[in-house]
């Protein structure tokens, strides 16, 4: 029997955010849990009755589906066992017994990683901050950890990815859902730059209750937590909360006073944590610790002449500041009316990161096509020329239309 089965047992037994650390110091892992038998459990004292029943309840040869379902999909089963499993994660009171990863799951036991949290509906401010720090970090050799939703948590997501830099999505609720479709591509993405975790079985849907017990996977996994744009209710301020009660630092980027939107980040920084003018302010308090791994020569640029410097970054966020912001919705009439010669997208100047392939493709979009089309013309593979519009379409220069087809945006 494989060594996950045990904790899937273990963590489908006790539940999400159950006090493990005191289970593993005493039996040392889950198959020795197992193994103990009840009369162990009792006098162990670490067992209440109520979970003694349960563990008794169910076998570990029940987990050969969830281990199936993974299999299947490509995904990797991480647990306390495993090399790959994130060392903070192992000094919080209560870690997740099993990690379901999709994507490079190296990178949760050798990243510097620094979780970066905040409102869904975020303004431009919070967004373009979000996303110049997020970028900085990333070049200063951190890895950025947040929840994958819209508004700052995709807005740290892209800036990390346009830096080059890895990231790490922290889910409530299971590989292969269809939890917020709208940002599906994001996740995509976080997939080919880095990794997706959650604690949920595969296909385990989001509840009002997955999400704040996600949140101290999020804090825990991180060597501090910075809250951008958070109101006095905001979610953000639970992850918050649960980095100070595991010994981490908290940062806080300063909002304006006269809006509820910054009144959670603001009241952080009144009741200690350290506010964030420059990616300095953040870097500066693990540099002694990493001093190998850490670099320092973009510490002190300013954020705006960051933002205004990189092309890729600016479009990222200017698309995120869409996604977030209240939309029209058009009619379906609107949609399939064809693009009349005035009507035709300008050409507009591509980013110097963009790949061959999709240079090649948005060359090819003088008017709608539809995908076979531009395989034929374009001499690419399907695969390809999939991986070229989904470049382009992260950046807003394609989009598309009812009848699938691709059109300039």
């Amino acid at each position: 029997m494989k060594n996950c089965e045990y904790w899937i047992w273990l963590a489908r037994t006790l539940g999400d955010a159950a006090r493990l650390d005191e289970i593993i110091a005493c039996f040392k892992n889950a198959r020795e849990l197992y193994y103990a038998g009840k009369n162990e459990w009792r006098l162990s004292g670490v067992l209440t009755a109520v979970q003694i029943e349960k563990l008794a309840q169910y076998s570990p040869s029940e987990s050969g589906k969830i281990i199936n379902d993974c299999e299947k999909n490509g995904w990797s089963i991480i647990t306390p066992d495993d090399g790959e499993y994130p060392p903070l994660l192992r000094e919080i009171s209560n870690l997740p017994a099993v990690l379901y990863a999709d994507g490079d799951a190296g990178l949760l036991s050798d990243s510097l990683t620094i979780a970066m949290v905040g409102t869904r509906k975020a303004s431009r401010y919070g967004i373009r901050a979000a996303g110049v720090i997020a970028s900085m970090l990333s070049r200063s050799g951190f890895c950025v950890v947040s929840g994958g939703a819209l508004g700052i948590d995709s807005a740290a997501h892209s800036g990390a990815i346009s830096a080059g830099g890895k990231t790490v999505c922290v889910l409530g609720c299971g590989l292969g859902t269809d939890y917020l479709k709208s940002n599906e591509a994001m996740r995509n993405e976080i997939v080919r730059n880095g990794v997706i975790i959650t604690e949920y079985p595969p296909f385990t849907q989001a509840s009002r209750t997955t999400f704040p017990k996600r949140n101290r996977i999020i804090s825990g996994m991180s060597l501090g937590t910075v809250v951008i744009e958070a109101g006095e209710k905001s979610g953000s301020l639970i992850t918050a909360n649960m980095a100070l009660e595991q010994n981490r630092q908290v940062f806080a980027v300063p909002g304006n006073v006269f809006s509820s939107a910054y009144n959670g980040a603001n009241k952080l920084i009144h009741d200690g944590a350290k506010p964030v003018f420059t990616t300095r302010d953040i870097v500066e308090e693990y540099y002694n610790d990493y001093p190998q791994r850490i670099k320092t020569d973009e510490l002190d640029i300013p954020l705006a002449q960051a933002f205004y410097e990189s092309e890729q970054l600016r479009q990222r966020l200017e698309k995120s500041e869409k996604q977030s912001a209240p939309v029209k919705r058009r009619t379906k009439s609107e949609f399939s009316e064809p693009v009349t010669q005035e009507e035709k997208p300008v050409k507009k100047e591509l980013p110097p990161t963009l790949g061959e392939a999709a240079r090649a493709v948005y060359g090819l979009l003088e008017s709608p096509m539809p995908l076979d089309e531009i395989v034929e013309k374009s001499g690419m593979s399907v695969t390809k020329t999939l991986a070229a519009l989904t470049e382009l379409e992260m950046i807003g220069a394609v989009g598309l239309l009812p009848g699938n087809k691709y059109k300039r945006i």
